[in-house]
């Protein structure tokens, strides 16, 4: 019995230290959380929350797709983790507002033709319905990439089409170029993703066009544009207003298509306006306005931790999609609205962590513009990534540990082979290699500008291949479930809208929901058959 007696004194003994250990030596390891009572009561939340869950099985009038391009898994998860850390929290228990939503699945993200796919493929998939080929844009697969003449014909309508031909107002916010892959996956058709300009296709046969150029001359109708890419827009007699030179893409051909697309929007009887930098945006007066151009760099808009360094600057991707809502919320049938947080992946490509991963808070602000500026009982609101990167959190390091910091062994078995401390952020390949491995303790791992290391050379990182996540609310959301094909998603999106395939009928569509019952009728039929019986019971009586 004494035995016995030792044997549990000897066991809270070490749970107290095991306790005290966590909280000394981790010193980030919330107190409530040592509480099992905590981890019970969370978890019983969670399930009572999805009890009281209903299905939204309205029409949707609106429809909002944000594509964090490359947010991966892990790109997810690191960045919730900053997002924590930098509110001083230790960062793992923080969330996203995106990953409040009810209801979450998982793309399958391969191209037609490719384990490990590229934008331009996927964009095309979730804003088609219609998965495609490497490099192709808007194109369906029996496409040759780089082929001009055997694109004609192949041409895919968009949600983008299916929501103007539905009389609602459109809207691409993007921080990349407008022509880059994934904005113009939502208006254009083109063999090669690189077609962004006439001096791309300049030596093309076939009668293929710029993508700016479709932007343009073919999808006039759009309302809102806002990023990157005026090199594209401007001929090569007209001087950059930001940076007074002629970029060697400024278009051959002598049209300066930001003044074509205004003059086409006036023609139309819209009141239309084209901005370059933030001041003008913000003197913008979106209820004065039907359309709005915002180019904002010859390039790619810059990143969000450098946005603002130059004298002109640059509307954050949150701005713009507020500014872009306001618009587009003055159409009376609603409106689809597609922003890319797109510096994510350029800054995974250069091993540019910090960058990547600030991108990715700075999206979730945007989604935060959404959810305060709309009513998820008539909104559909998607958030999504394209793909994702070979990007991963390493080692058994303490909680709390600074997300850009290195790993601290908690086990001398966890100490490196050659003595050398190690990053928490890895990368599977790209520029950022170097053997042998330097001493990252003396590297200044809080610059923007650090590459964090990669196990192969590459002169810029590659994509992943695994699954992304697909976050929903709203009309028709809980349709997200499982593990999907990644063209689904326009599928659910359009079906929600009753627009493009799924336009006609839509009497399935009802603010009043019907249940079904086990026999497959539904709760309405069952009244309507039990009121036929009483009438003919009363009827019976009365003739007897």
């Amino acid at each position: 019995m004494a035995g016995q007696k030792g044997r549990g004194l000897l066991l809270a003994v070490c749970t107290m230290v095991i306790l005290v250990s966590l909280a000394v030596n981790g010193q980030n390891v919330p107190e409530q959380e040592l509480n099992p009572e905590f981890w019970r009561r969370a978890a019983q939340n969670k399930i009572e929350q999805r009890l009281k869950q209903k299905e939204n099985h309205n029409k949707a009038k609106n429809v909002i797709l944000f594509i964090g391009d490359g947010m991966g898994p892990t790109t997810v998860t690191a960045a919730r983790i900053l997002k924590g850390q930098l509110a001083g929290q230790p960062g793992e228990e923080s969330v996203f507002n995106f990953e409040k939503f009810p209801n979450v699945a998982l793309s399958k993200t391969y191209n037609v033709d490719r384990q490990t796919p590229d934008s331009a493929g996927t964009a095309t998939a979730i804003l088609t319905g219609v998965k495609t080929n490497y490099f192709l844009v808007g194109l369906d697969p029996r496409t040759t990439a780089l082929d001009c003449e055997s694109q004609h014909g192949r041409e895919l309508e968009t949600i983008l089409d299916w929501a103007h031909d539905a009389g609602k107002k459109t809207g691409v916010v993007t921080t990349a170029r407008i022509t880059h892959a994934t904005p113009a996956a939502a208006y254009a058709h083109s063999a090669d993703r690189y077609w962004e300009g006439d001096v791309d296709t300049q030596d093309i046969t076939g009668g293929c066009r710029d993508i700016a150029q479709q932007l343009v001359d073919d999808n006039g109708f759009i309302d809102v544009l806002f990023g990157g890419g005026r090199r594209y827009f401007l001929p090569n007699t007209t001087l950059d207003p930001e940076y007074s030179n002629i970029d060697k893409n400024h278009r051959l051909d002598g049209r300066n298509l930001i003044e074509d697309w205004k003059k086409g929007r006036l023609s139309d009887g819209k009141r239309a306006e084209f901005v370059w930098n933030k001041k003008q945006f913000e003197n913008l007066d979106a209820s004065k306005l039907d359309s709005i151009m915002g180019l904002f760099e010859p390039n790619h808009m810059q990143y969000e931790l450098e946005r603002n360094k130059n004298d002109t600057g640059e509307p954050s991707l949150a701005e713009m999609t507020r500014k872009a809502l306001q618009v587009l919320q003055k159409g009376s049938e609603g409106y689809f609205l597609l922003v890319e947080g797109a510096r994510i992946d350029h800054g995974h490509h250069d091993n540019l962590a910090k960058k990547a991963l600030y991108e990715t808070v700075e999206m979730e602000k945007a989604v935060q513009v959404a959810l305060e500026l709309t009513n998820q009982e008539d909104t559909m609101i998607v958030v999504t990534a394209d793909h994702s990167h070979p990007f991963d959190i390493t080692g058994y390091q303490y909680r709390g540990t600074d997300i850009f910091g290195l790993v601290s062994p908690v086990d001398p078995t966890e100490d490196t082979t050659d003595g050398k401390p190690y990053s928490v952020l890895y990368y599977a390949n790209g520029p950022s290699y170097k053997e042998p491995r330097v001493d990252l303790s003396k590297e200044d791992m809080h610059d923007n500008n650090f590459a964090f290391p990669s196990g192969v050379p590459m002169p810029w990182e590659s994509h992943g291949g695994e699954d992304v996540a697909i976050y929903a609310q709203g009309p028709m959301s809980h349709l997200f479930h499982g593990v999907q094909e990644q063209n689904y998603i326009a599928h659910v999106m359009a079906y929600s809208a009753c627009i493009g395939p799924y336009k006609q009928p839509c009497e399935r569509m009802s603010p009043y929901p019907t249940t079904a019952s086990a026999d497959g009728l539904s709760a309405h039929a069952h009244i309507l058959t039990a009121s036929l019986l009483i009438i003919n019971f009363i009827i019976n009586v009365i003739v007897q």
